[in-house]
């Protein structure tokens, strides 16, 4: 997962983003509504998180902005502002919920992977494709019952893959979500956590699930090879 983190408070950014980064989420942080109006026209996020106070343009802009350029990611404000008429009139710029300061970092984290969910059609923690299963809130993946003892990035390639399950995906698409922007995309980096992936998910087991899509990408799927589609 993607994440956009807006928070002018550089302590508070440090510890989001450490934060975020423990359940591996690949992070983009920023103080500033205009660069993060930027950011989230630009690069594809799995979810925005928007404090409103910012120094240049405050959270309801950005979220407004965005919503008129047509970036239909979902927003999480993050806010001291606790007044009902905070609450409405963020929610009335766009924004998918709202959490006030101070607040519980299992919470924050929940509501994220909640908003993240709305964009496919799973709306559970736990994925499941044929006899795999990925907990994507204690972060752990089974196939047969078989504990997988991924790494962290490797259960994040797993989770967007499998919420992707009905379709292939570019390693393009990979590195907007499972990657930050750091990443090289000439690298042969998600080539190689692929070959990692499959040897925990698939050795051992009578149906491969990982499939390369030559010229294309990567699927995972419990259909047969012949019976897969983009």
């Amino acid at each position: 997962m993607r994440i956009l983190l807006v928070e002018d408070d550089r302590s508070l950014q440090r510890t989001l983003v450490r934060l975020f980064k423990t359940q591996n989420f690949a992070v983009d942080a920023t103080a500033s509504g205009k660069d993060a109006s930027f950011l989230a026209k630009t690069n594809d996020y799995d979810v925005v998180v928007l404090d409103i106070m910012l120094p240049d343009i405050d959270g309801y802009e950005v979220c407004r902005h965005i919503r008129g350029e047509g970036v239909k990611t979902p927003v999480l404000m993050l806010t001291a502002l606790d007044e009902v008429d905070d609450r409405i009139k963020g929610l009335d710029t766009g924004a998918d919920d709202y959490l006030p300061k101070p607040f519980h970092a299992g919470e924050l984290l929940a509501r994220v992977r909640a908003l993240s969910r709305r964009l496919s059609e799973e709306k559970t923690s736990v994925l499941k494709i044929g006899d795999l299963e990925l907990d994507t809130a204690a972060r752990k993946a089974f196939r047969g019952g078989r504990d997988l003892k991924l790494s962290a990035k490797e259960l994040a390639l797993l989770e967007y893959l499998m919420l992707n399950s009905r379709r292939i995906v570019s390693r393009a698409e990979i590195s907007e979500h499972v990657w930050d922007l750091n990443f090289d995309p000439k690298s042969n980096v998600i080539d190689a956590f692929i070959r990692l992936l499959r040897r925990k998910v698939d050795a051992g087991f009578d149906r491969s699930l990982i499939r390369t899509v030559r010229g294309i990408g990567y699927t995972i799927s419990s259909d047969r090879p012949g019976e897969v589609t983009g």
